[in-house]
C-alpha cells in the first residue's frame, strides 16, 4: 500500500512516499522538495561478514535523464560516479554509519538516485532523509530518526534549504545533519564567519533537523517492522580473558612511547608475542588471530582515553590544549609557479600551486545546472601509502582523497582574488609525505602558502586545526591537533579552517550518537586559538602574497574588442589566429562577450600579440591620417587598405591638387601612400583623401621648419 505524506518546510513542499518503487528492497522512500526527486533504498545481508570493519556502503548517483540531458561520451550511458556524486555518498555515509548498533557486521547498502532535478533545490541533503526513512522502516537494525538541510545566511538572516540561486548571495553554505537530540554532522564552508555566529547557525539547522524528523515520524507511524536477527560479532570470552591478562601492561607501555613509528613497533611486537604465546599454548589459536588484533585494539582504545580522561596526558606527550611542533619553508622546488612544505608534528604536506589560462578550466557536466559548468580553481589531495609506511597498490583516486581535496579547496576558495582582476585558472596539488592526524588541514596550511609564494594576492593566509574528542559519560575531553591515533580510537574529528577574521570551512565526523552544542562551542573555541597561533608561526615564513608572479608563470593581459570583430581575429578556419600565435609565442583565448585574454611567458610575446590584435579590431576614426597600400585602382579613383580588411575609396578629385585625368598617374595598384580619413557613410563606406594628407604633412613640415629657424636665431642671440 502507498503512503505518502506532504508537509510546508522552508517555504516548499516536501513529500515522502514508500509502497510504489523498490518494494523489493528492505526498505526504500521516494522523496519530492519542489520538483527535485531522489529515491532512497535501504538493503541488507542476512549474514554478518569477517571482515575487520563495518561493510556499509552507500552509493549516489544523479541520472542524466532528472536534467533532461543525455551523457557525454561515446557510450552515452552514466559511468563511474563524479566527484560531486561521490561527496554527496560521503555526506551520507558519515551521518549513518556510528548510528548502527556496535557488532553489527551485515553487508548494508544504501543507493540514492537523483531521478528529477528542478536547477533549485539540492538533492544532496535530502537523501539522508530518505535513508533514513528507508532504514528506520526495513528490518535492519537502525532506529533513530536522522535528516540534513543546508543552512545560508543572506544579509544577516539565516536561511534554511537556500536554493541555488539564494546561494549566490549567502555567506554561509553548511549542511548540518543530526537526530532529535544532537547533531551528528557538519560539513561546509563560510566566507570568514566568527565561530559564535557558526554556533548560531548550527542552532538554528538543529532547528530544521527537528522539524524534518518529525514529518518522518509522522508518516513511519506504524509501519516500522521488528529487527533482523542479528548477534554481535564478539571473540570469545575466555580469549577475550586471556590476551588482556597478557598484554594489558605492555599495551599501557607502549602507549607511552611519543614517537608514532616507535609506538606501532611496540604495539606489532605485542600482538607478536601474544599471538606466539596462545599458539604455543593451544595449536587452534593459531585460527584467531584476527580475533587477538581486535581485542588488543579494544585495550589500547580502552588505555588511551583513560589516560586522557584520568590523568590529561596523550600519547605524544603534549597537553590536551597543545599544538605540534611546525615548521614550514617556501620556494622549494625550483621550476613550479609557488611551493610550500608544512610539518605539523609528524604531518607533512607538500603543496604546489600552478597557474593556467582559461583552456585549462575543467568543466563539469551536472544536473544541477542545464549549461556546462566550469571551474578555475581546483584543489587535489593525494595520499601515497609510504606517507604512514605502507606499501600497498596505488589504485586511482580513493573517495577519501577526494573528500579531503574537497575540504581544503572550500577553505581557500573564499579568500581568491575575483577572477576579473585575477584571470588565472589555479590547480593546487597537495601530497602527503607524511601523516599522523589531520593531513588535510596541512593541507590548507601550505596551499595558503604556496599561493602566496606564486604571488597570488588572496585576501589573507589562511590555516586550519583538527579537534579531537574523547566522552565516556560526563567525561569529556576537547583534544587540539589529533593523532592519527586519537582520531582512530576517539569519538570525534572536527576540522577547522579559516583565516584571523573567521572560519571558511569546516567539517565534523563524531562515532558517537551526537554532540551537544555547549561541546561544539567548546571545540569551536579551542580550535580558534590553535588557529591564531598556527598563522603566527606561518607567518615568520610568509606573511603575505610576493609582489611578482614567478617567472616561470604565464603573464595573462585582458583587452575587450567589439564582439563583432570576434570572427575577424580567428579568420577562416581559425588561421588569422593560429598565425598570431606562432609569430608571438602567446596563447589567445576569447570568450563570446569579447574579452581577449592574451597568455605568454615573456612580456614581449604578450606584447607582440596584442599589437597583432589591436591592428585587425581597431576602428576607422575620422580625422585620422593612415598609411596603407593601393588595392586596387579605378577611373574614378583609388582603394586604398588603411588597415587589415579595412578600405576606402580615395576620388580621383582627392588625389592631389588641380586636375587629374587619369587615377594611375598619381597611384598604380601596391603604392603605399598616407590618406585623411574624411568621413563614414551609413553604410560604412569609407570616403578619403591623400591631397588633405599631403597638405597636412606640408603644414606639419613648414611649422617644424620655422620652429627649427626660430631656435637657432635665439641661440645666436644668446651666444
Amino acid at each position: 500500500m502507498i503512503q505518502r505524506i506532504e508537509r510546508q518546510f522552508a517555504g516548499r513542499t516536501l513529500s515522502l512516499e514508500f509502497g510504489r518503487m523498490a518494494k523489493l528492497a528492505h526498505g526504500s522512500c521516494l522523496v519530492q522538495y519542489g520538483d527535485t526527486v531522489i529515491l532512497c533504498t535501504a538493503t541488507a545481508q542476512d549474514k554478518a561478514t569477517h571482515l575487520p570493519f563495518f561493510p556499509l556502503t552507500v552509493e549516489y548517483r544523479e541520472k542524466s535523464y532528472a536534467a533532461g540531458k543525455i551523457p557525454g561520451g561515446f557510450f552515452k550511458r552514466e559511468g563511474r560516479p563524479g566527484e560531486s556524486e561521490i561527496l554527496s555518498a560521503r555526506l551520507t555515509d558519515r551521518v549513518l554509519r556510528p548510528l548502527f548498533p556496535g557488532g553489527y557486521m551485515n553487508e548494508t547498502q544504501i543507493i540514492c538516485y537523483v531521478l528529477s532535478a528542478d536547477q533549485e533545490n539540492s538533492a544532496d541533503v535530502l537523501a539522508v532523509i530518505g535513508a533514513s526513512v528507508a532504514l528506520n522502516m526495513s528490518k535492519i537494525p537502525f532506529n533513530t530518526s536522522v535528516a540534513s538541510v543546508r543552512i545560508g545566511r543572506i544579509q544577516g538572516t539565516w536561511v534554511l534549504n537556500p536554493t541555488f540561486q539564494q546561494l549566490e548571495y549567502s555567506d554561509v553554505d553548511i549542511i548540518v545533519a543530526g537526530s532529535e537530540d544532537a547533531i551528528i554532522m557538519v560539513e561546509g564552508g563560510a566566507i570568514e564567519i566568527p565561530e559564535g555566529d557558526i554556533i548560531e547557525g548550527l542552532l538554528q539547522a538543529h532547528e530544521g533537523i527537528r522539524e524534518l524528523i518529525a514529518i518522518q515520524n509522522e508518516i513511519l507511524e506504524g509501519h516500522r517492522v521488528p529487527d533482523m536477527e542479528w548477534s554481535a560479532v564478539e571473540p570469545d570470552a575466555d580469549l577475550k580473558a586471556k590476551v588482556e591478562g597478557m598484554a594489558e601492561g605492555r599495551v599501557a607501555e607502549a602507549l607511552g612511547l611519543q614517537d608514532k613509528t616507535e609506538r606501532s613497533q611496540a604495539m606489532a611486537a605485542v600482538q607478536e608475542d601474544v599471538i606466539a604465546q596462545l599458539v604455543q599454548e593451544d595449536e587452534n589459536y593459531a585460527e584467531h588471530s584476527g580475533d587477538v588484533k581486535d581485542i588488543l585494539r579494544s585495550i589500547e582504545k580502552r588505555t588511551m582515553r583513560r589516560r586522557i580522561l584520568d590523568q590529561g596526558e596523550r600519547a605524544d606527550g603534549r597537553s590536551l590544549e597543545e599544538v605540534r611542533a611546525i615548521t614550514s619553508e617556501v620556494g622549494v622546488l625550483p621550476r613550479t609557479h609557488g611551493s610550500a612544505l608544512f610539518t605539523r608534528g609528524q604531518t607533512q604536506a607538500l603543496v604546489v600551486t600552478t597557474l593556467g589560462t582559461s583552456r585549462d578550466e575543467q568543466r563539469i557536466d551536472s544536473v544541477d545546472s542545464l549549461e556546462e559548468v566550469t571551474k578555475s580553481f581546483m584543489l587535489h589531495y593525494n595520499f601515497p601509502p609510504f606517507s604512514v609506511g605502507e606499501a600497498r597498490p596505488i589504485r586511482g583516486v580513493s573517495r577519501r582523497e577526494q573528500g579531503h581535496g574537497a575540504l581544503a579547496e572550500r577553505a581557500i576558495q573564499p579568500l581568491l582574488p575575483a577572477y576579473d582582476d585575477f584571470p588565472y585558472t589555479i590547480r593546487i596539488v597537495s601530497d602527503i609525505m607524511e601523516s599522523n592526524g589531520s593531513s588535510s588541514m596541512a593541507s590548507v596550511c601550505g596551499a595558503s602558502l604556496a599561493l602566496m609564494d606564486a604571488g597570488v594576492p588572496i585576501k589573507a593566509p589562511c590555516a586550519g586545526v583538527a579537534m579531537g574528542l574523547v566522552k565516556e559519560g560526563d567525561d569529556v575531553a576537547i583534544l587540539t591537533d589529533i593523532l592519527g591515533l586519537e582520531d582512530a580510537l576517539g569519538d570525534m574529528d572536527f576540522k577547522i579552517a579559516g583565516t584571523r577574521e573567521g572560519v571558511t570551512s569546516i567539517q565534523m565526523d563524531i562515532k558517537i550518537e551526537g554532540l551537544t552544542h555547549d561541546i561544539l562551542k567548546a571545540a569551536l573555541e579551542q580550535a580558534h586559538t590553535a588557529r591564531m597561533h598556527i598563522l603566527d608561526v606561518m607567518s615568520q615564513t610568509l606573511s603575505e602574497a610576493r609582489s611578482d608572479l614567478s617567472e616561470y608563470a604565464p603573464r595573462i593581459v585582458s583587452i575587450q574588442i567589439n564582439p563583432e570583430k570576434i570572427g575577424d581575429i580567428i579568420g577562416p578556419k581559425g588561421k588569422t589566429i593560429r598565425a598570431i600565435q606562432e609569430e608571438s609565442g602567446a596563447k589567445i583565448d576569447i570568450d563570446d562577450s569579447g574579452i581577449v585574454k592574451i597568455a605568454a611567458i615573456s612580456g614581449e610575446a604578450g606584447a607582440r600579440a596584442r599589437e597583432m590584435i589591436e591592428a585587425i579590431v581597431q576602428e576607422p576614426e575620422v580625422g585620422r591620417i593612415y598609411e596603407g597600400p593601393v588595392k586596387n585602382t579605378t577611373t574614378f579613383g583609388a582603394f586604398i587598405e588603411i588597415m587589415p580588411g579595412t578600405e576606402g575609396l580615395c576620388h580621383i578629385s582627392e588625389l592631389e591638387e588641380g586636375r587629374v585625368e587619369n587615377t594611375e598617374d598619381v597611384l598604380k595598384k601596391g603604392d603605399i601612400t598616407r590618406v585623411k580619413l574624411l568621413s563614414i557613410d551609413e553604410k560604412g563606406r569609407l570616403r578619403l583623401s591623400r591631397r588633405a594628407a599631403l597638405a597636412e604633412d606640408a603644414a606639419g613640415a613648414s611649422s617644424d621648419g620655422v620652429s627649427d629657424k626660430e631656435s637657432d636665431d635665439q641661440d645666436q642671440a644668446g651666444d
